[in-house]
């Protein structure tokens, strides 16, 4: 598995480079460069979550818990990634932008929830 994330992250790395190089020696086409830094920060943010899925993965089979927190940021940064490779010009793209507003509401909602009910958890574990 962890072979897998090191391909994955050396192709990300590579095509990120090689894209980069191409365009700045590329002339003429600064309007190409901003939509090709736009995906090359999409693809970063795709490894992002992936590494962060495969923690949730392993953190589950050492302790056997299910880690609310950790799987409500990686849901945070996925919604965020979309909201950053967003496609204005779409037809549906009011709709789209307010499903995706609701949905970072309900998680940021949901992780200061759970981190309270944990903090306050905590704190009366400590008492006794």
């Amino acid at each position: 598995m962890i072979v897998v994330i090191f391909a994955l992250v050396w192709d990300v790395f590579y095509t990120v480079f090689w894209t980069v190089y191409n365009e700045i020696t590329e002339f003429g086409n600064q309007g190409y460069l901003q939509t090709t830094l736009f995906d090359i920060f999409g693809l970063f943010l795709t490894v992002l979550i992936a590494l962060e899925i495969v923690e949730n993965i392993t953190g589950y089979l050492k302790k056997h818990e299910f880690q609310l927190e950790l799987v409500l940021v990686t849901s945070l940064v996925a919604v965020a990634r979309k909201i950053i490779i967003f496609d204005l010009k779409s037809p549906n793209a009011s709709d789209d932008l307010i499903g995706l507003s609701v949905a970072i509401f309900s998680l940021t909602l949901s992780y200061v929830l759970v981190r309270l009910l944990s903090k306050s958890q905590k704190d009366s574990d400590n008492k006794h």
